[in-house]
């Protein structure tokens, strides 16, 4: 047997493989669903974030940071932005252009950074650029990620101080009971609570475009807001405050990311139709229906939004807004879950323990430690800012940075692999930076007033992550440097005549054409060596899914050694063993409790490498290698079958 083998499928592995391949069409190709219901699963995971920014968005425009004065030029102006601003970043960047770069299915950050294929040419300085921008377009998104459980579930609550004004000083307790509450059910999994995510959020957005009809008949005048010259004419009559309001503007558009983020899930023509028949039409005429209030009677400006509810319907839309809220924080909160385990797939993290929830859908899992993070985050948040519109000038410029980068990133995806047209590349990237930088400006003028906050937390993720990457590396070059050719290593074994002993032994090792320090620390410990010999190597290629047939490599190298590479797209939860159990059609049956897996456990020691990291990173990475969870946890890997030997290496 030689070369690399193609994979033959045992009655196990053909299980495996029917089970996968449901697991894909669970969450990537869900077209075969009947329209009504793919239309409500896309209402509930998709449109959460977008479709709660009506409680706070408008409100802050006329009581945020900088306020403008309740007129009617204000009002129409202020509509008009709001507009103009789904219908440009929403509409038309992301629904139209940026959906459109995937990467086998999958979208977001990520996918676009496995797009530009950022393990090559590392050497040029732009290949390097683009790859330090996507990490931190990632590192943004954490960020917003904290801030909008907060911020969501904050603004729902607060309509309690209409219905009830003497319960304002329980906002902030029922608040941060309800996000413990949100945040304890996480380990149970979306299976459950994400049957109910559709229809509840149906009923969101129906009410919310009734709720808008009710406001409009009062001033139908307000619908003139749809020209464009009203926001023109907003910006010349209040100058530099016209600007500096932008900010709040731009909350509207908060939740835009997560409809690229999550393409892998519905395809892009099913959000798309959702959105356009359905999500776009509810949130301007809610909007439009709050602006009519306002001009109708300016004493609303508190809560808009929920002055828009007869009296009898005020406690059944806070209800509803609260469960409208807890659907969007539940949407984020698996979304960074997702986003640390492609992050950890693609080397920018450390390893952390990945607990997976269903046995049909492979995306739904919980992290433990990613999930306590931003539950003592969020309720942080809550308790140092105690009201939305303290957050709001947090909110923005998390989401800002990341809509920016994505724009940049999708130039360079359009130019490289879409094989766009210069012309076209260029005025997709002037147009929608524009509007990017135009509502950073705003956005960056709030640091002061919390807008530091996703910037300190980006930049923190930002430091652990090319830190990780980087120490990685180095870690990966010196052992390099110590370590024997295999082939070398094989020859040496046959010239010395090394005894060996029953049983098979698997080193899990990343270098292909090296013996693994392991093994070699081994053999002149204890000189002996098993009889057969496995080096597996796992691969996480910059694809979100590989299929079965592409799965394993087996190569026979020489005196009882084998090579297995196993190759696993960025989304995806290694298992070893059950990989293993192909072998036997391949040539090399295995008896899998009996198997011995070797681990080189490395003790790092910081400062010891003349040409690596500051000191302060080689003790960062060298903390986070110390509490990263252990190699067989993270490829399942039978604790009671594995030995592990230690290897001090400085770095």
């Amino acid at each position: 047997m030689k070369g690399p083998m193609p994979v033959k499928s045992t009655e196990e592995h053909g299980r495996n493989a029917q089970l996968e391949a449901q697991e894909r069409a669970a969450t990537t190709t869900p077209h075969s669903q009947p329209l009504s219901i793919l239309a409500l699963t896309v209402l509930g995971v998709v449109y959460g974030d977008i479709g709660t920014s009506p409680i706070y968005a408008l409100r802050e425009c006329f009581t945020g940071k900088h306020p403008v004065p309740i007129t009617q030029g204000n009002v129409l102006g202020i509509l008009s932005l709001v507009s103009w601003t789904l219908i440009l970043v929403i509409s038309l960047k992301y629904m139209t252009y940026v959906l459109r770069a995937d990467n086998r299915g999958e979208g977001g950050t990520f996918a676009l950074l496995a797009l530009l294929r950022p393990k090559q040419d590392q050497a040029r300085r732009l290949r390097r650029a683009l790859m330090l921008l996507g990490i931190l377009g990632a590192s943004m998104l954490y960020g917003g990620a904290m801030i909008t459980p907060a911020i969501s579930v904050l603004s729902a609550v607060e309509g309690l101080q209409l219905a009830a004004p003497a319960l304002h000083r329980y906002v902030v307790p029922i608040t941060v009971l309800i996000l413990v509450l949100l945040f304890s059910v996480q380990r149970r999994g979306t299976a459950v609570v994400g049957a109910v995510f559709g229809p509840v959020m149906l009923i969101w957005f129906a009410v919310l475009a009734l709720l808008g009809l009710r406001g409009i008949l009062q001033a139908p005048e307000v619908l003139l807001a749809l020209n464009p010259w009203y926001a023109v004419r907003f910006f010349a009559h209040n100058g530099v405050t016209g600007y500096l309001v932008l900010y709040a503007v731009f909350l509207v558009a908060t939740g835009g990311e997560a409809l690229y983020a999550d393409l892998g899930h519905f395809g892009r023509q099913p959000i798309r139709r959702v959105w356009f028949s359905f999500v776009l039409p509810a949130l301007l005429l809610n909007y439009f229906g709050q602006g009519a209030l306002l001009l109708d009677e300016a004493g609303h400006s508190l809560h808009p939004f929920f002055h828009l509810a007869p009296v009898w319907g005020l406690y059944p839309l806070i209800i509803l807004a609260t469960a409208a809220t807890c659907i969007a924080s539940q949407a984020v909160i698996t979304g960074a879950y997702s986003l640390t385990r492609q992050a950890m797939q693609l080397g920018l993290f450390p390893r952390l323990t990945v607990a997976q929830t269903s046995a049909q859908a492979r995306g739904q899992i919980y992290m433990p430690a990613v999930n306590s993070v931003l539950m003592i985050a969020a309720i942080g948040l809550v308790l140092a800012f105690r009201s939305s519109g303290n957050l709001a000038a947090a909110y923005g410029v998390a989401v800002n940075s990341t809509m920016a980068i994505t724009t940049v990133l999708a130039f360079n995806v359009a130019r490289e692999r879409g094989h766009w047209r210069l012309r076209s590349t260029l005025a997709f990237l002037v147009v929608f930076l524009a509007i990017d930088l135009g509502f950073m400006g705003s956005n960056l003028l709030t640091i002061p007033d919390g807008g530091w906050l996703p910037l300190v937390i980006g930049a923190a993720l930002f430091a652990v992550m090319t830190t990780w990457r980087r120490g990685a590396t180095l870690l990966a070059e010196q052992i390099a440097s110590s370590t024997t050719n295999l082939a070398t290593f094989i020859g040496r074994l046959k010239g010395e005549q090394i005894p060996r002993i029953p049983g098979t032994a698997i080193f899990v090792t990343g270098r292909l054409e090296q013996a693994p320090p392991s093994l070699q620390k081994l053999v002149r410990h204890t000189g002996v060596v098993y009889e057969t010999v496995i080096l597996l190597t796992v691969i996480i290629e910059p694809v979100p899914a590989t299929s079965v047939d592409e799965r394993i490599e087996l190569t026979q190298v020489d005196a009882g050694f084998y090579r297995i590479v196993l190759r696993y797209g960025f989304m995806q939860t290694p298992n070893i063993p059950s990989e293993l159990s192909a072998c036997a059609e391949l040539g090399l049956p295995l008896e899998l409790d009996q198997l011995h897996y070797i681990i080189g456990q490395v003790d790092l020691l910081a400062g010891r490498k003349r040409h690596g990291m500051v000191l302060w990173r080689d003790k960062l990475f060298v903390w986070m290698a110390r509490n990263t969870q252990e190699v067989t946890a993270n490829y399942q890997i039978p604790a009671d079958q594995v030995m592990t030997v230690g290897l001090q290496v400085g770095i």
